[in-house]
């Protein structure tokens, strides 16, 4: 593809979003401005955050402040010098959990290379802020690779959540080039240790595609992922949030999408969320619910 096509590259129709500002959305932007919340749908600029909250009123927490450690080329969150931790924050998220009265919920976090623990202990005490406030709430975690040490994701993970999700976020091949600091063998190492410390505690991986990565490396990535026992995956097709970020190669069709859905669940996937528009955590309470049917009727298959 010649420079020229990649400056010129035209956003399909079927990316085109229907912006949805009712009274749901807008109560929730005020909310979240009063107790001083931070979401990824709005920081990241996610194409989805008009269906998610003023639709399905959901929405996905972001912790450790609004400011990451970390500059990745497809992200569109603000980087620098983080802020002292708030150990309030807990709190305040799980009184807004409750307040919504959510039956999933996301929380997820910049990354904070400046901390020991990359965070762990502060997502740790959210899940279990929530687990106090609200108990029949589901909850799904999505931390950086908090420095790639196994204390700290035994730190979150013993604070039992219900889904463990860490993206790989692209193939190997670009992994060094689009993520800043991120290892692509880190993030599966990450992965496996979830599932070898809480084997019954399904975990989740998120891919982009659109970057320039072959279809014969999706498929090498997603074998990657089984390889280390990962559950569920999303696929979803890469955005450029500004023009100092990466551009888009290619605009995969929801043809493309559907195929590619249907090979990750051949390779044994429980769930896989695949589409121009999905983003990590696009019905994700969908997707606690498959991965727990995934579970029980292969619990039924061995007791045949």
């Amino acid at each position: 593809m010649s420079s020229t096509n990649k400056e010129i590259l035209r956003k399909p129709d079927w990316l085109k979003i229907k912006l949805n500002t009712n009274e749901n959305y807008l109560g929730l932007k005020n909310m979240m401005r009063e107790k001083n919340l931070h979401t990824v749908c709005e920081e990241a600029k996610c194409p989805n955050i008009h269906e998610c909250w003023a639709v399905r009123r959901t929405a996905t927490f972001m912790i450790l402040g609004e400011i990451c450690t970390r500059a990745c080329r497809f992200c569109a969150v603000t980087t620098g010098r983080p802020n002292e931790l708030d150990w309030a924050e807990p709190e305040r998220v799980a009184d807004s959990v409750v307040l919504m009265n959510l039956k999933h919920v996301v929380i997820t976090a910049v990354a904070r290379d400046d901390l020991k623990d990359g965070g762990a202990e502060v997502f740790a005490e959210t899940v279990r802020a929530i687990r106090r406030k609200n108990p029949f709430t589901s909850i799904e975690v999505l931390p950086s690779d908090m420095g790639g040490l196994h204390e700290n994701i035994k730190i979150l993970m013993d604070a039992k959540p219900d889904i463990l999700n860490h993206n790989i976020e692209t193939v190997r091949s670009l992994s060094d080039r689009v993520r800043a600091q991120a290892k692509y063998e880190r993030s599966l190492e990450l992965l496996r240790r979830a599932k070898e410390l809480y084997p019954e505690i399904p975990t989740k991986s998120s891919l982009m595609v659109g970057l320039g990565e072959t279809r014969d490396e999706i498929l090498e990535t997603m074998d990657d992922l089984r390889a280390n026992n990962v559950d569920i995956m999303t696929i979803g097709q890469y955005l450029q949030p500004t023009k100092k970020h990466l551009k888009v190669l290619k605009y995969y069709t929801p043809e493309e999408f559907s195929e590619l859905k249907d090979r990750a669940l051949e390779k044994g996937f429980s769930h896989c969320e695949s589409g121009p528009l999905v983003r990590s955590s696009y019905h994700a309470d969908e997707q606690v619910n498959a991965a727990a049917k995934h579970k029980q009727s292969k619990g039924e298959e061995l007791l045949k």
